[in-house]
């Protein structure tokens, strides 16, 4: 990867190479923004514009968003998620966001936390005190119940390590699509490609399965596969079947994906830091009479919300977002052409010193009293912005919150001395090695 300035247009050049970026993308990309907040990279025959200001990604994502469709990476994604919410465009995202939008409404997500805890509590149920496991597996598991569960209204426990298996196969096809230069038609048999159809199918069998029984069961159910099944829109046409699959499998995807790579991220955190684990102790064991923690009683919990939002900052699960201009567009006083690639990393902006004073340092305490008033909207996007704003970020932040406070009260987890821990920046940003950890009971 090499960095390029256009002459009268960006200032500052470096230079990377391509083994860099996929070597270490996330190291590649921090250290080109800090050549400018407009940094042109060379891409193999790419160009590509890594944007790292507030004011700039609040153009791309807000005020100039109409000009701007998802970029190359879920481009390669299509065949897995289909034009679900997260790849659809122009009037077909429209339609399918004010379909699903009434889903995630407040009261709805709120409905859901009991759900949440009870999923909770029984996957802390099969763990014993001195157990190790990789906990960036359990949180899937954990994370794979509440969705089905809540979403869909489907038990499908056993389904979750097949589910996470061909998951990691298909992200890491669609992560080397994107960053190599020969590109070979997706009808060539490779084994790559064999791999990875092979995970597209073992993953339709599990949505078709949550559709299927849906439909033959003839009960009446107040979820989102309910609310996406009788929706229709103001021609009175809902979604076809092709369009309820990819809906369904966007959201099994995404609604437990991001949340399980939040969480494990989370857990490591805390251990590698005693003292915010003592105060966070300190938030959780004030619940009267050690009940469960409710939906209702999140709000009481300023701590546990913040260690939440540092760990979203420092390891947003979305790390990357890229756009494709499809018509001009303007970053004063530039103009720039149609076609031009944007990137936006939440990973690199988040890590901005002149934002976040000693941004590695994991401290929730900048999240606390007038912290948040002060900071530019657009340097903490780890839900991106605008009109494409994450639709399932309220659930998310609450699932996090929920699961962190019901835990934290009965478990404390230890990494494994010697376990390596290295971040792999897929579709989203997991621990490549896992994150395995000893299950310690807490003392009541």
């Amino acid at each position: 990867m090499s960095v390029l300035a256009i002459p009268r247009a960006f200032s500052g050049r470096r230079l990377y190479t391509m083994r860099a970026l996929n070597h270490d993308p996330l190291s590649a990309l921090t250290a080109a923004s800090r050549s400018g907040e407009r940094v042109w990279l060379e891409i193999g025959p790419y160009r590509v514009l890594l944007l790292s200001g507030p004011d700039d990604i609040e153009e791309v994502l807000v005020r100039q968003n109409r000009r701007f469709v998802k970029g190359r990476t879920l481009q390669h994604a299509r065949p897995l998620l289909g034009d679900g919410l997260l790849t659809s465009e122009g009037d077909v995202w429209r339609r399918d966001r004010r379909l699903a939008q009434p889903a995630f409404h407040r009261d709805r997500v709120h409905a859901m936390g009991q759900t949440i805890v009870d999923q909770t509590i029984r996957a802390a149920g099969r763990w014993r005190d001195g157990d190790v496991r990789d906990m960036a597996e359990e949180m899937m598991r954990l994370s794979f119940a509440i969705a089905t569960d809540t979403l869909f209204g489907a038990a499908l426990d056993d389904q979750a390590d097949t589910v996470r298996a061909n998951l990691t196969t298909a992200m890491r096809h669609v992560n080397g699509r994107v960053k190599t230069l020969l590109r070979l038609p997706p009808w060539l048999p490779t084994p790559d490609m064999r791999r990875f159809q092979a995970a597209v199918r073992e993953l339709d069998a599990v949505v078709h399965h949550i559709i299927r029984t849906r439909q033959q069961d003839g009960a009446e159910h107040d979820d989102v596969l309910a609310l996406l099944m009788g929706a229709s829109d103001q021609e009175g046409r809902g979604l076809t079947e092709r369009e309820l699959r990819d809906e369904v499998m966007t959201l099994l995807i995404a609604g437990h994906e991001t949340t399980a790579t939040l969480m494990a991220w989370t857990w490591l955190l805390l251990d590698r830091h005693p003292a915010v684990r003592r105060r966070l102790d300190q938030e959780l064991r004030r619940a009267p009479n050690q009940a469960p923690v409710t939906a209702d009683r999140v709000a009481d919990l300023p701590y546990t919300r913040a260690v939440i939002s540092e760990a979203l900052r420092l390891y947003p699960p979305a790390w990357i977002i890229n756009r494709a201009a499809i018509a001009p567009f303007d970053l004063i006083p530039h103009k720039l052409p149609a076609g031009t690639q944007v990137l936006i990393s939440p990973y690199v902006v988040h890590r901005d010193p002149r934002f976040f004073p000693d941004p590695e340092v994991f401290s929730p305490e900048r999240w606390l009293e007038d912290g948040p008033k002060t900071l530019h909207p657009f340097a903490y996007i780890p839900f991106g912005g605008g009109p494409r704003l994450c639709i399932g970020r309220p659930m998310a932040l609450l699932e996090a919150s929920l699961i962190l406070a019901t835990l934290g009260r009965s478990w404390h987890f230890a990494l494994v001395p010697g376990h390596p821990v290295e971040t792999e920046p897929l579709i989203t940003l997991r621990p490549r090695h896992g994150i395995r950890m000893t299950f310690r009971a807490a003392a009541v």
